[in-house]
């Protein structure tokens, strides 16, 4: 099986535990993530995050309907989690978000490393469409990021009772 890394760092001048708060939020992914891609979380809400809990959603990939399980692997607020996946389109996905606090707020490092089914042909895959595609997401979210966190727009989805936007 071959694996692939793909990693993102991002600087948000904002309180670690805000930064934090609004990650370990699922219902935020919703807000993060392309439109292209219809994401819809399908377990009920509202989620609490921490280490063993199991999180459905659903994705399209090429207007394919996907079910997608991840499994938290990992939970140590405010400093990192992990999610793992546990049916999904990825023979393997495990991604790593880690927030440090720096002199001018949070880090907020993601690494992902995952793997692709069809053997050769998933790795042909990999190199045409997939890893760009998840480079594009990451970029996109990005930009998302920084434009929530640069007006204060985080805080409406980081109470208790998550915002529809």
């Amino acid at each position: 099986m071959k694996l692939y890394t793909l990693k993102s760092v991002q600087l948000i001048q904002k309180p670690i535990e805000e930064v934090f708060t609004f990650f370990s939020k699922p219902e935020n992914l919703s807000v993060i993530t392309p439109p292209k891609l219809g994401f819809k979380i399908l377990t009920p809400r509202p989620i609490e995050m921490g280490a063993g809990r199991l999180i459905d959603y659903k994705i399209y990939l090429l207007g394919i309907p996907i079910h997608w399980r991840t499994l938290i692997t990992d939970f140590n607020p405010p400093h990192m989690f992990v999610d793992q996946q546990i049916k999904g389109p990825y023979t393997m996905w495990h991604h790593t978000h880690t927030f440090h606090k720096v002199k001018d707020g949070v880090e907020i490092r993601d690494q992902v490393v995952y793997s692709i089914p069809f053997s050769f042909i998933g790795q042909i895959l990999n190199y045409l469409w997939i890893r760009k595609d998840l480079e594009n997401i990451f970029k996109h979210r990005k930009k998302v990021i920084d434009k929530l966190f640069e007006n204060d727009d985080y805080k409406s989805y980081t109470s208790d009772s998550i915002m529809e936007k």
